[in-house]
């Protein structure tokens, strides 16, 4: 345990760390320039690390288990606990006891504290990438960050106060620029509780064009001019967090279940309705039987004129009628097909993050005993050769749990089968290492290899080499 806990907290914390700054550089442009505080940032990030967890937990035990078993091998404390008479499996009872307990932790946390800082996490970065970036007036660079206002100064002080040669353009009363105020100097700063700015402009002029025939411009001059700009959209609002709350990402394990009920529920009603709208638009008349499928239906030939009795007129008429409301039909059934798509789809995902929750317990169990064997018979310890197998398994493990996920989303494999992939494809990797390693296998000893290929060459290649030798003599 000593051995294990260390690798373990180094590993899974530099995993997050990594994500972390994968995350910053993700929405690294949706942050910068706004005047965030570092409370807001720093939140954002630790509600961010709630959703990583489930990537880096399973790489930290796995690289963890790889490191703490290859040490032992490496130092030989293996080789004597096990000739003291202690299987292998014996020395792995305590850390396998400890990974059962993070499953149920990880279960725990996935189920009742995952919801609620994804619920966090989303609320806050809506408002993040919604925030308006800081105010900035650049030289010739037309800002519009103002509402109502476009302005554009030729330079400024280094304390960012004092302007020159201003042009602005206020849209407050039209969309149009038919209001342009020009000044040659200006000087900008803040009210003491920061919600207005407020601009002097000096030695300037006013330009307003009147809708109006006989003043058609208006000119006025000024040698000092004040213009009080309301900052409140550059303030940060919270959004009410209730918006996201019927997110699947935001429900536990009831929740999910009660809404894919639900889900499913409208999604049967709505083909229900489909078929009663089918029948009015068709104009089909059921048998007394009430069957089901519409090629089952019952059509009495009293219902429907004969068409050859008709005239040539009315044979045009039919024909038409008959053509717009097949279209019609076509384009409903079309429309139709699309939006239950969009129902399964949305009821897949949720049925995704509910085996998610289980999933992500089983994997702690199953990379451990993918990487303990796994150490116990690579024999080396620290960062080199368990690193470099921790990350081949993990980009197993990672790779099919997205392609899992990919299909189900796709709509392509039920939620039991792509969620499970994963462990589907790991566990038997794990019973054979935990074999291999119990048994004092010689997997990955070079020299071992080394002979079967020898052996290979001389039962295979020699025989062949030796002929043709004597047919060349």
């Amino acid at each position: 345990m000593k051995t294990f806990i260390g690798p373990f907290i180094l590993t899974f914390f530099i995993t997050l760390f990594i994500l972390e700054m994968q995350f910053l550089w993700q929405y690294f442009e949706d942050m910068v320039g706004k005047g965030l505080e570092a409370a807001v940032l720093v939140k954002l990030l630790l509600y961010a690390s709630a959703s990583l967890v489930s990537m880096a937990l399973p790489l930290a035990i796995l690289l963890s288990s790889i490191m703490t078993f290859g040490s032992l091998g490496e130092n030989y404390e293996l080789v004597s606990m096990k000739s003291a008479g202690i299987s292998l499996n014996r020395i792995m009872r305590p850390l396998f006891v400890f990974s059962i307990f993070l499953a149920i932790v990880t279960f725990y946390f996935s189920n009742n504290i995952l919801p609620v800082a994804n619920l966090k996490f989303k609320s806050l970065l809506y408002d993040v990438m919604h925030q308006r970036p800081a105010l900035d007036f650049k030289p010739g660079v037309f800002y519009s960050g103002i509402d109502g206002y476009v302005i554009r100064i030729e330079d400024k002080s280094k304390d960012g106060q004092i302007l020159e040669d201003v042009l602005i353009y206020d849209h407050t009363s039209s969309n149009t620029n038919r209001k342009v105020i020009m000044a040659e100097t200006g000087k900008i700063f803040l009210t003491e509780d920061g919600k207005y700015l407020i601009m002097q402009l000096f030695d300037g002029n006013q330009y307003d064009e009147i809708p109006e025939k006989d003043k058609p411009l208006f000119r006025s001059d000024f040698e000092e001019h004040t213009i009080r700009f309301s900052l409140s959209g550059f303030q940060f609002k919270r959004t009410d967090e209730d918006m996201f709350k019927s997110h699947y990402q935001m429900l536990n394990l009831n929740q999910l279940q009660l809404s894919s009920d639900s889900l499913q529920e409208a999604k049967t009603e709505r083909i229900k309705d489909f078929k009663k709208s089918m029948d009015v638009r068709l104009a089909v008349y059921r048998d007394t039987n009430r069957v089901e499928n519409l090629a089952d239906v019952a059509i009495p030939d009293s219902v429907i004129p004969h068409f050859d009795s008709l005239k040539a007129t009315s044979n045009v008429s039919v024909i038409v009628t008959a053509s717009n409301l097949a279209r019609a039909s076509k384009t409903y059934a079309a429309a139709m097909q699309q939006e239950l798509r969009s129902r399964r789809e949305r009821i897949a995902r949720h049925e995704i993050e509910y085996h998610r929750k289980f999933s992500l317990s089983i994997a702690c169990i199953i990379l451990f005993f993918v990487g303990a064997p796994m150490g116990a018979i690579i024999r080396k310890g620290g960062l080199g050769m368990p690193f470099i197998v921790s990350v081949i398994f993990f980009l197993i493990y990672h790779i099919s749990s997205i392609t899992g996920e990919k299909l189900v989303k796709q709509l392509e494999m039920p939620a039991w089968q792509g969620m499970w992939v994963s462990t589907v494809i790991l566990a038997p990797v794990g019973a054979f290492l935990t074999y291999k390693a119990t048994t004092d296998s010689i997997l990955l000893d070079s020299a071992y290899y080394t002979k079967i290929t020898s052996n290979l060459k001389r039962i295979f290649v020699t025989p062949f080499a030796k002929m043709f030798s004597k047919r060349k003599r």
